[in-house]
């Protein structure tokens, strides 16, 4: 499953992903990964929560992300969660011209049994139908 939160910058999206995550630590069964681009809000997550700072990791590109997610699930086979803050900074590409990540990622939560949350800065407007259907 996906789940997209949206907004513009600045209008709290990281808070209700950290908080998503934190409170997804007491009811999970299986390990939960934070993927951002900047370390800014690494403590303000539980310890249960993988941290992960694609800073680190030189992604770029659309296609490099989506291999990048493919490897990180793939190191365990017990993953419940997944967070990706700032998909559209990560990827470096604006929201419309994500199709083939969200159809990706859409095909990796059903078949590893995911809850993908993704923030995603635009407004409801901006956002293409291909996100809309996760809202």
């Amino acid at each position: 499953m996906i789940k997209v939160i949206y907004g513009a910058k600045g209008t709290g999206k990281t808070k209700m992903m950290i908080d998503a995550a934190n409170a997804a630590v007491e009811k999970a069964k299986g390990h939960l990964i934070y993927i951002t681009d900047s370390k800014r809000y690494m403590y303000d997550l539980e310890r249960e929560v993988r941290f992960i700072d694609t800073s680190e990791y030189d992604i770029a590109g659309e296609a490099a992300l989506c291999g990048f997610i493919k490897g990180v699930i793939a190191g365990n086979h017990d993953n419940e969660y997944v967070y990706i803050d700032g998909v559209v900074r990560i990827a470096g590409k604006p929201v419309a011209e994500l199709a083939a990540f969200f159809y990706m990622l859409d095909k990796v939560a059903k078949s590893n049994d995911l809850v993908v949350t993704v923030s995603v800065s635009a407004t409801k407007e901006e956002l293409p139908d291909f996100v809309t259907k996760y809202l």
